[in-house]
């Protein structure tokens, strides 16, 4: 089984565990994106950390490398990682980690706004 389907198991554990009410499906492809990323641009095996609650969850994955990502223009060429990344998180960015670098993000849940029932309107 390959590392990227790994990755994607324990972040779909760690969500239900939790119960994440955002869209899993997007936790998912950003940890896809993520893991690979590190896989053919670092150094090292990936190391994933995925910490989450009801509305919010950050991913970090680590590796051994010391080179940061770049953000490229989206497209069949360079590939669309970042730029995904980007879109469905509501911010990230890369800290130094004990050996090599971290790239994280954050995701947030788009939780429905609460209903007044009939007898308060």
């Amino acid at each position: 089984m390959g590392s990227i389907t790994v990755a994607r198991r324990l972040a779909g554990t760690v969500l239900r565990e939790c119960g994440y009410q955002g869209r899993h499906e997007d936790v998912l492809l950003v940890v896809s994106e993520l893991v690979t990323n590190a896989l053919v641009h670092g150094d090292g095996p990936p190391a994933l950390r995925v910490r989450a609650g009801a509305s919010r969850v950050r991913i970090e994955v680590g590796d051994t490398g010391v080179a940061l990502p770049e953000t490229r223009e989206p497209g069949p060429l360079s590939g669309w990682g970042l730029h995904v990344v980007r879109l469905l998180s509501t911010g990230w960015g890369i800290s130094p980690g004990e050996s090599g670098k971290v790239v994280w993000c954050e995701l947030a849940a788009r939780l429905a706004p609460v209903q007044p029932s009939p007898s308060e309107a």
